[in-house]
């Protein structure tokens, strides 16, 4: 592999306060793998631990007699959950623009590949 074909393959570092300044003129693009970024979201906005305070409860409500006010509570942790999932490269560009720990650890991993437009 050539030196000029090894420079084109991988993705020259940005850093945060000029992708910050950058992102909203349209300087950059982002690329976001959605396989990487569903638990990626999800570990940084404590997505899970929120469900499950919310799906434990209701069920512990159902199981006492209050079906519908258990049954609410559930239907919110199943939907929190879902809806992280399905808007997870929206959650993560909003974050890596707003916050250099989210952006360094999402552009280091793979989650996020931030290029010049």
């Amino acid at each position: 592999m050539s030196g000029e074909q090894a420079a084109q393959d991988t993705a020259e570092y940005i850093p945060f306060e000029e992708f910050r300044d950058g992102l909203p003129r349209g300087r950059f693009r982002v690329i976001v793998n959605p396989a990487l970024a569903a638990p990626f979201v999800s570990y940084r906005t404590h997505a899970t631990m929120l469900s499950i305070a919310l799906v434990g409860p209701g069920i512990a409500l159902a199981l006492a007699g209050h079906p519908f006010p258990g049954g609410a509570l559930v239907a919110a942790g199943i939907a929190l959950r879902w809806s992280v999932k399905a808007q997870a490269p929206r959650i993560l560009l909003h974050l890596a623009a707003r916050m250099p720990a989210v952006y360094e650890q999402a552009t280091e991993h793979g989650v996020m590949e931030v290029r010049r437009a």
